[in-house]
C-alpha cells in the first residue's frame, strides 16, 4: 500500500488542537507518526487512553478517529504476517522514543 498524505490532530490537556501533516500507509501508522511528530515531553504524557486522535486522509478525502487505547491495543496484538509484525515493532519503538 502506498503512503498517503494525512492530517493528524488531537486536543491537548489545555484544550488546544494540535495538528501535524504526515504520510502514512494506514490509520494506525498515521496516528503513531502524528503523535511522534507532535512529541513534546509534556504533551505525550497528557495523552491518555481516551484521547481521540483524528486522521484525515487528503485524497481520497476521508476522516477517521481512533482512541489512544485502541492504537495501543493494535500495536500490542500479533501481526497477521511478518511484514505487519515488523511494522508494528518499528511503530512501537518510534512511539516509545
Amino acid at each position: 500500500m502506498a503512503a498517503k498524505p494525512c492530517r493528524v490532530s488531537f486536543t491537548d490537556a489545555d484544550g488546544v488542537i494540535q495538528v501535524v501533516h504526515v504520510s502514512a500507509e494506514s490509520l494506525y501508522e498515521a496516528a503513531v507518526l502524528g503523535l511522534k511528530a507532535l512529541n513534546r515531553p509534556d504533551w505525550i504524557e497528557a495523552v491518555g487512553p481516551y484521547t481521540r486522535i483524528t486522521v484525515r486522509v487528503h485524497e481520497p478525502a476521508v476522516e477517521h478517529f481512533v482512541m489512544f487505547a485502541q492504537l495501543n491495543q493494535w500495536l500490542n496484538r500479533a501481526g497477521r504476517n511478518r511484514a505487519e509484525q515488523e511494522k508494528k515493532k518499528k511503530l512501537k519503538e518510534l512511539l516509545a522514543s
